[in-house]
């Protein structure tokens, strides 16, 4: 049930960038921090479940940025030797003294890594550059799927100035399911009340993790059985703990999809929200000013092992120049 938006709406922040992480809160997961050589130039958490060391979202020194957001598709045969990690990490690994080509690296996707054999997933990826003073235009980000046939049917998005955007367990576009449409539009508000106040950018950043925030889900009826209460999970941006025992046995592409379709399993007056194992895990901030100053962010609201951090251990806080930014 991850959830991510975006916008270029706004004229001091060309770039602004949330992500929540949703995922069984005692997954083996790294903070974000910088990555080993030779990976150096590559800032992001990890997944350390998978061989693989896969990343929901990364950004390198260089602007290149990838998220992953997983959805479940039941016609797909989800191979078990292929994470879906390893291709954010593929883009993000491109060696910093290489150009990185945006449809020569969706095309070494479909020809040569091959997404069609792994869960579904939406793929957003691309380079952070500052806006033409012309027309206000940027290279922006392209987004891919294990349903995308070729290089040339790639979206392009914020690619111009105003454009906000959402994102979730499934397809990019995909306007039903509540938590986006209201993310976008308390995104645009949390923009439109910056500018107005003329707020620092540390209360900004706070306005946004407001936004992931945001807990609008339901709390179980009686006897409303599991899946038909998996559906309510659309609904809110922040999900808090839930499933318990309820999810122990089902896959996170199981919970993330929210459809209803998991074989009915005990009753949703059994889940008991503050005692469950899935919820946002992890949620990030992302800010790129005029000058190509990214300010990262990412707040742990379950550690290792399920538990709540104190509160001065639940941020980290990373600030650096984008090389190349005015080319």
């Amino acid at each position: 049930m991850c959830i991510t938006l975006l916008s270029t709406a706004h004229p001091e922040y060309p770039f602004i960038f949330l992500n929540n992480r949703d995922e069984f809160l005692n997954r083996p997961t790294a903070h974000a921090d910088w990555w080993d050589t030779p990976n150096q130039h590559v800032l992001g958490g990890r997944d350390l479940q998978r061989p693989e060391r896969g990343t929901w979202l990364g950004i390198t020194k260089q602007g290149h940025l990838a998220n992953l957001t997983n959805f479940r598709e039941h016609d797909v045969e989800i191979s078990k030797e292929k994470s879906r990690g390893g291709l954010t990490n593929a883009y993000l690994t491109i060696p910093s003294d290489q150009v990185s080509d945006e449809e020569a690296f969706a095309k070494h996707l479909l020809d040569d890594i091959g997404i069609h054999n792994v869960g579904g997933f939406t793929l957003l990826f691309g380079t952070l550059r500052a806006p033409k003073d012309n027309d206000g235009s940027r290279p922006g980000l392209s987004v891919i799927s294990n349903r995308t046939s070729t290089a040339e049917g790639v979206t392009r998005i914020a690619t111009k100035a105003g454009e906000t955007h959402g994102l979730s367990n499934s397809h990019f576009g995909d306007l039903t399911w509540p938590k986006i449409v209201h993310g976008e539009r308390m995104l645009n508000q949390a923009i439109e009340g910056q500018i107005s106040r003329n707020d620092s950018q540390k209360r900004f950043i706070e306005s946004l993790f407001d936004v992931l925030s945001v807990d609008t889900l339901p709390r179980p009826k009686e006897d409303e059985d599991w899946p038909t209460y998996t559906r309510q999970l659309r609904n809110s941006i922040l999900i808090p703990p839930v499933g318990g025992k309820e999810i122990e046995s089902k896959s996170a592409d199981t919970v993330a999809a929210a459809d209803g379709a998991t074989e009915k399993s005990g009753q949703a007056s059994d889940v008991k929200v503050g005692e469950g194992s899935y919820g946002t895990q992890k949620q990030t901030v992302i800010l790129v000013d005029r000058e190509g100053h990214v300010t990262f962010v990412e707040r742990t609201l379950y550690d290792a092992q399920g538990q709540s951090p104190q509160t001065g251990e639940k941020d980290r806080k990373f600030e650096y120049e984008i090389e190349g930014w005015e080319d």
